[in-house]
C-alpha cells in the first residue's frame, strides 16, 4: 500500500504526487514507493554514498574508528531531519533524501581537502562541494543503463541546490546548467523540507563535534562548562550522575544538545507556519524569507557554540597538523594528474578531452571521489619509492 500523504501532510508540505518530475521521464515505480522514496533509495544504493564511510568529518579514518565520518554524519542529519519533518507534518521522505544527499560532493579529508582542491582549481573555475554534490547526482554516478546520475525528482535536486538558501550572484557552472534545463528558481527559497535538512545539519555536526572532541581529548569538560546551553546540561548531568565516565557524559551532552535545538526549531517553525497560513509548498518558496528557523535566542547560542568549536577543536593544533598534511596530498595529486593524466585509471582517462579546462574538472572529479585512505594510497603509489605499484 502506498504511503497516504494526503492524510498525513500539511497543505504546505511537498507532495510526491505533485512532483514536477525528473529530468528524464521514467515509467512509474512500484506502487509501494512514492517518487521521493525512490529518490532516497537511489541515494542509499549509490557508490558516492558508500564512499562517505571513509571520508573525513573532522578526524581522518586512522585517528580512530569511533569518530564520525561523512557517512555517519549524513545518517545523523537524516534522522534529525526526518523527525522534525514528521513533527511539522512535512514530507519526511523528501527531507531525508536531501539530508542524505547534501555531502555527496565532499572531497577526502573534509574541508581541508575542499580548500586545497579549490586552490589548485582556481585557474580552472574553482571547486565547491555543493556544486560537486550536484555533479554526482546528475552526471558522475554511472549505474543506470539509460542515464548518468541518479535522475532524482525536481524537488530533491532543488532541495540540494538551495538547502543553504537562495542562489544569488555568481552561479556555479553545473548549477547554472541544471537550472537552464530544470528551472530551479534559484533566487527563491527551497521547500520547507530542504530548510529542515539544512538546520538539521547544523544541529547534528554541532552536537556530535562536542562528543568527538571530548572523546579525542581536544576538549575538556571543565573548559566547556561555561558555554551557553552546555552549562545547564552539564550541571543537570553532574547533579544526577556526579561520577559519570567521559563516554557516557559526552553522549548525554550530545543527546540533550540535539533535543534542545530540535525542540526550539519545532517551536519557532510551528509558529512561523501557523502565522504564515501557507496553502502550498510554493507559497513557502516565494515568501521571501526562511520559515524553518531557530528562535533568536537559540540562533545566538548556536553561533557562540560554533565559534568555540572553530577555535578550540576545528583549529586545534592536532587537527591543524592533520589538515596541513591532507592539503599537501590533494595539491600534489592534482598537480601530477594534470601533468601526467595517463597515471589515472583507464575509466578516468577515457573522459579526457583536448580541452585543458575540461580535463582539470575531470581530475578534480577523480580526486573529489576518493576516500581518505584511497587518496593516501594513491599518494603512496605515485610519490613513495617502494613495491606498491597497483
Amino acid at each position: 500500500m502506498r504511503y497516504d500523504e494526503a492524510s498525513m501532510l500539511a497543505p504546505y508540505a511537498s507532495f510526491s504526487a505533485k512532483t514536477r518530475g525528473r529530468l528524464l521521464p521514467e515509467p512509474a515505480g512500484l506502487s509501494t514507493r512514492t517518487d521521493f522514496q525512490r529518490d532516497r533509495d537511489r541515494i542509499i544504493h549509490s557508490a558516492a554514498f558508500r564512499r562517505l564511510k571513509h571520508k573525513t568529518q573532522v578526524f581522518i579514518y586512522h585517528e580512530g574508528d569511533y569518530f564520525r565520518t561523512r557517512l555517519t554524519h549524513s545518517l545523523e542529519v537524516a534522522q534529525i531531519a526526518r523527525s522534525c519533518a514528521r513533527a511539522l507534518c512535512l514530507n519526511e521522505d523528501l527531507a531525508e533524501t536531501i539530508a542524505l544527499s547534501h555531502d555527496l560532493g565532499h572531497t577526502p579529508f573534509g574541508h581541508a581537502g575542499e580548500d586545497a582542491l579549490n586552490e589548485v582549481m582556481t585557474p580552472f573555475g574553482g571547486f565547491d562541494h555543493n556544486e560537486q554534490s550536484i555533479r554526482v547526482l546528475t552526471m558522475l554516478e554511472e549505474r543506470y543503463a539509460s542515464f548518468n546520475g541518479l535522475n532524482l525528482t525536481w524537488e530533491a535536486l532543488e532541495g540540494v541546490v538551495k538547502h543553504n538558501g537562495p542562489i544569488t550572484g555568481e552561479t556555479r557552472p553545473t548549477i547554472k546548467l541544471l537550472d537552464k534545463t530544470g528551472n530551479l528558481q534559484l533566487t527563491s527559497y527551497a521547500s520547507a523540507e530542504a530548510q529542515v535538512a539544512n538546520l538539521s545539519d547544523d544541529i547534528a555536526y554541532l552536537s556530535h563535534d562536542f562528543d568527538d572532541g571530548l572523546r579525542a581529548g581536544l576538549l575538556d569538560v571543565s573548559d566547556i562548562s561555561s558555554l551557553p546551553v552546555v552549562d545547564k546540561i552539564l550541571s543537570e548531568i553532574h547533579a544526577q550522575w556526579p561520577d559519570l565516565q567521559i563516554g557516557r557524559l559526552s553522549h548525554e551532552l550530545t543527546r540533550q544538545l540535539i533535543s534542545y535545538f530540535v525542540e526550539d526549531l519545532l517551536s519557532a517553525s510551528s509558529s512561523n507556519l501557523r502565522d504564515g497560513d501557507f496553502k502550498s509548498a510554493d507559497e513557502i518558496r516565494l515568501c521571501g524569507k526562511p520559515i524553518i528557523k531557530f528562535s533568536d535566542k537559540a540562533f545566538s547560542e548556536l553561533k557562540l557554540l560554533k565559534s568555540y568549536l572553530f577555535k578550540h577543536m576545528w583549529r586545534h593544533y592536532k587537527v591543524n597538523r592533520m589538515t596541513s598534511k591532507a592539503r599537501r596530498v590533494v595539491k600534489e595529486l592534482f598537480d601530477i594528474f594534470m601533468a601526467e593524466p595517463n597515471l589515472m585509471p583507464h575509466e578516468w582517462q577515457a573522459k579526457l578531452t583536448s580541452d585543458n579546462m575540461q580535463n582539470a574538472r575531470i581530475v578534480g572529479d577523480y580526486i573529489a571521489s576518493m576516500t581518505d585512505r584511497y587518496a593516501l594510497l594513491e599518494y603512496e603509489r605515485l610519490f613513495e619509492m617502494g613495491p606498491i605499484l597497483s
